[in-house]
């Protein structure tokens, strides 16, 4: 049987259709995108469990490829997209895909469970339909976030004083909070602040990622 090849994930979601709709391609990349800003760095280990639609058609309508291309830091367009698995494998990430059998909340979710050392992150992402994603779980932690809203998720290690250093930059420059989110694995561990504000702005976010304890931060707009 021959191996389909693309030159980019529009060869799949474009005029060239393999595959239903950017749910499989396009969402699939931001969702793992996404995952690679929160961890901050290229993880060593990466474990895929894909639920229900995708789990069926990952290999055939370029899901794996997406979801691999978005955690090496691509864009749906990038022409590398294609080559991620091996791009991946050379960069010594180590991938596997785990289909499950289970219902899910929604057809096209996957989870992606990505260590490097004691660093480790679990997400849980939904493809909506025309590359829109929603994050549905960090760490265990369940939320709704489309990232429609200017938001600011940090990880960083459970210390006292770590909301006071975060919110006070925050108010240095001018920027309100409309909801913040707090959640951690246990007392002195790692933790996730998710912020959502009212303005679009993230001139400050390198001090933040300067904070002492402070694993990675990440800003979407």
């Amino acid at each position: 049987m021959e191996q389909l090849k693309y030159r980019s994930v529009f060869d799949i979601i474009g005029p060239i259709m393999v595959g239903p709709s950017s749910s499989h391609t396009a969402g699939a990349a931001r969702i793992g995108k996404v995952v690679r800003r929160i961890f901050g760095m290229l993880p060593d280990t990466v474990d895929i469990y894909l639920y229900e639609s995708f789990a069926k058609t990952y290999r055939g309508h370029g899901t794996d490829i997406a979801l691999v291309g978005g955690l090496l830091g691509m864009e749906p367009d990038d022409p590398r997209l294609a080559d991620s698995l091996k791009i991946a494998h050379e960069s010594g990430m180590e991938v596997g895909f785990i289909p499950k059998k289970e219902k899910a909340e929604h057809p096209n979710m996957v989870q992606l469970r990505v260590s490097k050392g004691a660093h480790k992150l679990t997400v849980t992402g939904i493809s909506i339909g025309g590359g829109n994603i929603q994050i549905s779980e960090v760490n265990g932690f369940k939320l709704s976030l489309s990232l429609g809203t200017p938001t600011f998720i940090i990880v960083h290690q459970d210390v006292p004083g770590m909301i006071a250093k975060v919110t006070q930059l925050f108010s240095e420059a001018k920027v309100n909070i409309g909801t913040m989110t707090v959640t951690r694995e246990s007392k002195g561990e790692k933790a996730i602040m998710i912020i959502e504000t009212d303005e679009r702005q993230d001139s400050f976010l390198e001090k933040i990622k300067q904070i002492d304890s402070v694993y990675s931060a990440s800003y979407f707009g």
